[in-house]
C-alpha cells in the first residue's frame, strides 16, 4: 500500500503533541521532564489547529501516521530575508518514527513546506533545527542564521550521551 500524505486536522492534536515531545526527547532532552511543556503545548495547539493557524502533513503508512511537519505563518517586520513582507513561515514538530527514518519522509515533507509556502507567497520561511536534522536542511538549501537566545529561567537540561554529544 503506498503512504498517504494529508493535511493535519484538530483530531490529530494528541498525535502532534506526542511527535513534539519525542523530537524534543530525541534532541537530548529527558521526556519526563517533558510533561508539562507538553500540557501547555497542548492547551496552545487545539485553537490554532481549529483555526488552522497551525497547518502542516503527516505521512500514513499502512493506516499509521509515521512523519509529521507543522507550519505557520508569522506576523514579523520587514528584514533583511523578506524586505517587504511583514510575515515569514515557521516550520515546525518535525518528526519521523525511528523505525522509519532515512527514507526520505522528513525531504518529502520539507516539499510540501516549500510548495505551500511558495503557494502562500512566503519570501521567507525559517525553523530551529536540531544537530539530527540540519544535515537534511542544509541539503535542501536552508542556511544557518545568526539566532541567539538569553534564558530568564532556567530551561531544561540537554542530555549529550543521547544526541552524540559535543
Amino acid at each position: 500500500m503506498p503512504d498517504r500524505i494529508r493535511s493535519v486536522a484538530p483530531g490529530d492534536l494528541d498525535l502532534i503533541c506526542d511527535h513534539r515531545e519525542r523530537m524534543f526527547a530525541a534532541a537530548g532532552r529527558e521526556r519526563t521532564s517533558l510533561k508539562p511543556m507538553t500540557d501547555a503545548f497542548r492547551d496552545w495547539l487545539r485553537p490554532r489547529l481549529a483555526d488552522k493557524t497551525y497547518f502542516g502533513w503527516i505521512i500514513e503508512r499502512d493506516g499509521r501516521a509515521v512523519a509529521a511537519v507543522g507550519m505557520m505563518v508569522i506576523e514579523w517586520p520587514p528584514h533583511p530575508s523578506h524586505l517587504t513582507q511583514d510575515r515569514r513561515g515557521y516550520v515546525l514538530n518535525m518528526y519521523v518514527e525511528p523505525d522509519h527514518r532515512r527514507r526520505g519522509l522528513a525531504r518529502r515533507l520539507m516539499e510540501m513546506v516549500r510548495t505551500e509556502a511558495l503557494a502562500l507567497n512566503l519570501d521567507y520561511v525559517t525553523l530551529h533545527a536540531t544537530r539530527q536534522g540540519r544535515p537534511l536542511y542544509e541539503r535542501l538549501g536552508w542556511t544557518p542564521t545568526a539566532e541567539m537566545g538569553l534564558h530568564l529561567t532556567p530551561p531544561l537540561p540537554i542530555d549529550d550521551s543521547k544526541t552524540g554529544g559535543n
